[in-house]
């Protein structure tokens, strides 16, 4: 029989993002959720954000750089995600009309599922 692929791998984690847009701005809101067993103690998201998408200022992580691939790191008081809970971010950007998502984010390395 020929070889089969494996699906690939997802980490565990999800992410849920909302984009509120508006003339030549948006706000988006981001929920990192610990979908695995074990806390995640300090944690980065990596996303790579549509072409025109500039961030300006954010919330409840540091966003370095704000266009093109995109690291959200924790903040002191949000650094441990303990199994099956959340953390709320998000930043506000300028657009030049893309106010799409990001097509997938990543937890630490791991592919997370997006909904």
């Amino acid at each position: 029989p020929p070889p089969t692929t494996p699906p690939p791998t997802t980490g565990a984690c999800r992410v849920g993002y909302t984009v509120n847009a508006w003339n030549n701005g948006l706000t988006a809101s981001v929920t990192i959720t610990n979908t695995g067993t074990a806390a995640v103690n300090g944690w980065s998201l990596t996303f790579t954000l549509p072409s025109g998408q500039r961030i300006t200022g954010g919330w409840n992580a540091q966003y370095s750089p704000t266009s093109g691939a995109v690291t959200a790191r924790n903040v002191s008081y949000n650094a441990t995600l303990a199994p099956n809970t959340s953390v709320d971010i998000g930043f506000q950007a300028t657009h030049e009309g893309d106010t799409g998502k990001p097509s997938s984010f990543a937890l630490n390395g791991a592919t997370c599922s997006v909904v």
